[in-house]
């Protein structure tokens, strides 16, 4: 990792480090994004009392893999040169959000190597896509089971998105808590430990994310079925294969269900379609909602 190392004569100048005011301002958000952080949340141990809220500076400097000279030196407004590599580390060791994460590289003058790219909006083309696949339901998800969008049979298999809170639409919530997803999918026991399996496989990237950090919080106190799952280390990568799902008013459908990936990597959001397995899936599905 490349770091300006400071000495005893102080910090090594740099003509090109940030005004005055943004290493101030700089210095304040850093302290205000160590302080809303507890041991817990990083993984590491309640040790002696601690007077002020928070990780300590030495604790951040640790998680980071930086000096605790250095490190005290940025969060007091210095003028130190600080690299892109330092800047991600830190930036991972705070939990920062991707709208935080691109506050500090802003602040720090720097340019981030590693920018924002899972999707969290379905633009208008991939929306027709959607509504073309009917009869058959699908939806766009992306690496955390967030439903981005779907088409109007998708609620037949998963119910009302719409009537849902917007963090409540989001298919480990709905498979590890009562929901009308969870009583239509059949063999749900197996199917929530491929996708716990599958989610841990994708959180590999996105460990220190918040967003992340959250879900899995809610559903480890929510749910002892996802606590147990979770405790079990599994992982899978996302794919193919066949759900069933019973559905009021339509019957018993057997689905393939295939993955069309929306960006350059399989980390990114993707399409999901419903295809019947057999000849009487197809022609219920024709029973399927028709509007959203």
């Amino acid at each position: 990792m490349s770091l300006t190392t400071p000495t005893a004569q102080g910090p090594v100048p740099n003509a090109h480090a940030p005004a005055d005011a943004r290493r101030h301002e700089l210095a304040a958000f850093l302290r205000s994004r160590r302080e809303r952080i507890s041991p817990e949340q990083v993984g590491l141990p309640m040790t002696g009392r601690r007077r002020t809220p928070g990780l300590r500076r030495e604790e951040v400097a640790q998680l980071a893999a930086v000096g605790v000279t250095w490190y005290t030196w940025l969060e007091q407004g210095r003028d130190i040169q600080v690299s892109t590599q330092v800047l991600d580390a830190v930036a991972r060791a705070l939990l920062l959000d991707p709208s935080e994460r691109a506050h500090l590289f802003t602040l720090a003058g720097a340019e981030d190597p590693v920018p924002a790219v899972e999707c969290s909006t379905v633009g208008p083309s991939v929306r027709l896509v959607l509504e073309q696949m009917a009869p058959f339901p699908a939806a766009v998800v992306n690496a955390r089971y967030d439903v981005l969008a779907y088409n109007a049979q998708y609620t037949g298999i998963v119910g009302d998105l719409a009537a849902l809170p917007f963090e409540d639409r989001n298919l480990m919530w709905l498979a590890f808590t009562p929901s009308y997803f969870r009583d239509a999918l059949v063999d749900y026991r197996m199917e929530r430990d491929v996708m716990v399996a599958r989610f841990r496989g994708a959180m590999g990237d996105h460990s220190a994310e918040p967003a992340w950090k959250t879900l899995l919080a809610r559903l480890r106190k929510a749910s002892p079925d996802f606590e147990a799952a979770w405790q079990r280390h599994d992982v899978q990568r996302a794919g193919n294969g066949m759900k069933r799902f019973q559905v009021p008013g339509v019957g018993l459908l057997h689905c393939d269900y295939t993955s069309f990936w929306l960006g350059p990597r399989q980390g990114a959001a993707r399409l999901i379609a419903y295809t019947p397995h057999d000849e009487e899936t197809r022609a219920l599905m024709d029973r399927l909602p028709t509007e959203a």
